[in-house]
């Protein structure tokens, strides 16, 4: 009876001391709200209560994390738009999305206020600075949907300068960036076109991972994704002060306006929480949306009319509803 008591208390102790499993999650920028969600989870403690210990890499002008996911150093990583998961299939390299954490893409045009630069069809025709990747990206979208051409596009330096010296000028941003940017240091709201709004169906900022871990661990595939999307939820309807802090942490340039304006921007145009989302949770995708998607692309000319597009993505982990009771 001892030796019986003995051996279950080896048990307990063993399964209560297994560590948690170790994951490495690259992002497509530096710190800031817009990976708020995954802050949130590690300073809560949400990865934990799902068995996992998670490392956040930041990203950069200088740091490809699509690259170090194809060479293994990372377990999963953002997929800054669908156009990403596209290319997967298209070079055949065999990663996929596993969740559409953002609904909308949070690409914007910005323009300055009074000069008939105030939707987009107004912008047909005039000089838009836009970058290399913008221009194989939703730049096809806009051109297609209301007739703009190359010879618009003028170069986008990253930098602000150019715009705030011209009130003519258009450029593209980040919904949560150039916007506040420009009120901090001219002193006027913006026009801001969210080209979401203008009916681009692409997914953004997604979770990708490799079809390996997928078929071979899809236990901790579900788990950081479960906890991701509980994250989400906790950032943006329970109290962000422990993700914020995160953030501040491992990006010293972000201030607590910034990442207010961040969060109230990702609420006010539904970023994450809008379409599907409503009903099945944050992170939800859906075939109908991805063959859209595709079609629109592929008519435009940025890829073959001959893509699987079912294996750009898979919806194994999402629309289960996951975290949906933390809303609000």
């Amino acid at each position: 009876m001892r030796r019986l008591a003995a051996i279950l208390f080896l048990l307990l102790i063993s399964g209560t001391a297994r560590a948690n499993d170790k994951v490495t999650f690259g992002l497509d920028w530096k710190a800031e709200a817009e990976y708020g969600g995954y802050y949130q989870a590690v300073a809560t403690g949400i990865y934990t209560k799902h068995g996992l210990d998670v490392s956040i890499q930041q990203g950069g002008p200088q740091v490809n994390h699509t690259q170090l996911l194809l060479a293994g150093r990372l377990d999963f990583n953002i997929s800054s738009n669908s156009f990403t998961a596209l290319n997967f299939v298209k070079e055949n390299i065999p990663f996929r999305a596993v969740a559409g954490m953002f609904q909308k893409d949070p690409s914007v045009l910005i323009a300055h206020p009074g000069m008939g630069n105030d939707s987009f069809p107004a912008l047909k025709g005039k000089p838009i600075m836009i970058s290399g990747d913008t221009r194989v990206g939703w730049w096809t979208f806009l051109k297609a949907r209301f007739g703009y051409t190359d010879a618009q596009i003028r170069p986008y330096t990253f930098n602000l300068a150019p715009f705030l010296a011209d009130k003519n000028a258009i450029q593209q941003g980040y919904l949560g960036s150039e916007p506040f940017s420009v009120e901090q240091e001219a002193h006027f709201k913006p026009v801001v076109l969210l080209v979401a709004d203008a009916g681009f169906k692409g997914y953004a900022s997604m979770i990708a991972t490799s079809d390996k871990k997928i078929q071979q661990q899809p236990d901790l595939v579900k788990r950081f994704i479960d906890a991701s999307i509980e994250g989400w939820y906790s950032y943006l309807y329970g109290d962000p002060a422990p993700g914020n802090a995160l953030i501040k942490q491992a990006n010293p340039e972000m201030t607590d306006a910034l990442i207010a304006y961040g969060i109230s921007s990702m609420k006010a145009y539904g970023i994450l929480d809008s379409g599907d989302a409503l009903t099945k949770g944050i992170g939800a995708m859906n075939a109908d949306r991805w063959a859209e998607f595709y079609k629109a692309v592929a008519d435009a000319g940025v890829y073959p009319k001959d893509l699987d597009v079912t294996k750009a993505y898979t919806l194994q982990f999402v629309n289960q509803k996951v975290g949906m009771d933390l809303k609000h």
